[in-house]
């Protein structure tokens, strides 16, 4: 079983850079876009300026910022002993600093972990979850979500996040020029190149945007993985997934910015759960990622 988690751990790894790196060709193909339109690479550097201005901004304070929309409070030690126990615990474990333990009152059952790096990590859970788990349970969730702490993946979230919006503020800039007639005339006699250039500048949003989903999605199977090598015991994480699963109302305060943080979409187990709609979802299905856990093929 732990070479199965182990093998899987690795090979999301490598997907996610995969991913990564199909994102910087979409800069690269966009800049590319941008400067022949207009013929001036000036303004790609200033969107690009602001677009990581903004977003490195965002992810420096994503701690303060995710706690206030997901209405967490702090939870008292005193108040959630076992919680706190049970945290501590597994950090030791996972070789990480104790995160700062956050409670939202809500009676869907989810979780998220957020914070700029390992020393400014915070682990939130739902009155639901808590509610409705037991101990193994439990240590799966939590286990889970330092994964995403110890696997960094809010640095490779907040790099997404990046290309994105670079890409998108870029697009919106180039599709406007072009509306109110910018643009280089010599350019515009070589239709083909135009035609490459201009699908580049509509295109490259949606592209851009699936494949950040498609690293949420990837990064969710890593944390699984890694959640259930350092429970050893994966069994407790998949029948979490099954209760979290069965669980249909929405969280509260659901949120599209911060869908991708949560262990489950916090809209509910009944959105966009086939077809097409499979492509925007924020996470792999339930049953999926307990077949990955068990190593079911």
């Amino acid at each position: 079983m732990a070479s199965n988690l182990y093998t899987h751990q690795s090979s999301n790894i490598a997907k996610t850079w995969v991913l990564m790196t199909f994102f910087f060709v979409i800069v690269i193909g966009i800049g590319w876009a941008i400067s022949w339109v207009f013929n001036d690479p000036s303004i790609l550097l200033i969107a690009a300026v602001f677009a990581i201005v903004m977003n490195v901004a965002s992810y420096w304070f994503s701690d303060k910022i995710v706690v206030s929309m997901a209405g967490a409070k702090p939870a008292p030690e005193k108040e959630f002993p076992d919680l706190h126990n049970m945290v501590e615990n597994l950090a030791i474990t996972a070789g990480l600093p104790k995160p700062k333990i956050y409670i939202i009152n809500d009676p869907a059952p989810n979780a998220f972990a957020t914070g700029r790096n390992e020393k400014h990590a915070v682990v939130a859970v739902t009155s639901g979850l808590l509610n409705m788990m037991d101990r193994t349970e439990l240590e799966g969730v939590l286990a889970h979500e330092l994964s995403h702490i110890g696997n960094k993946d809010m640095l490779v979230s907040t790099v997404a996040v990046v290309l994105v919006g670079f890409v998108t503020i870029v697009s919106d800039f180039a599709l406007r020029g072009m509306l109110f007639g910018g643009g280089d005339r010599d350019n515009k006699n070589h239709p083909l190149i135009a035609i490459i250039a201009f699908a580049f500048i509509i295109l490259a949003p949606i592209v851009a945007s699936l494949l950040q989903l498609a690293v949420s999605r990837k990064r969710e199977f890593l944390a699984d993985a890694s959640g259930a090598l350092l429970t050893r015991y994966p069994e407790g994480l998949a029948n979490a997934l099954r209760k979290i699963g069965s669980y249909s109302a929405p969280m509260k305060r659901a949120n599209n910015a911060t869908a991708h943080l949560y262990i489950s979409n916090p809209f509910g187990s009944r959105a966009f759960t086939s077809g097409l709609a499979k492509l925007f979802m924020t996470h792999p299905p339930v049953e999926e990622r307990i077949t990955a856990l068990l190593g079911r093929r």
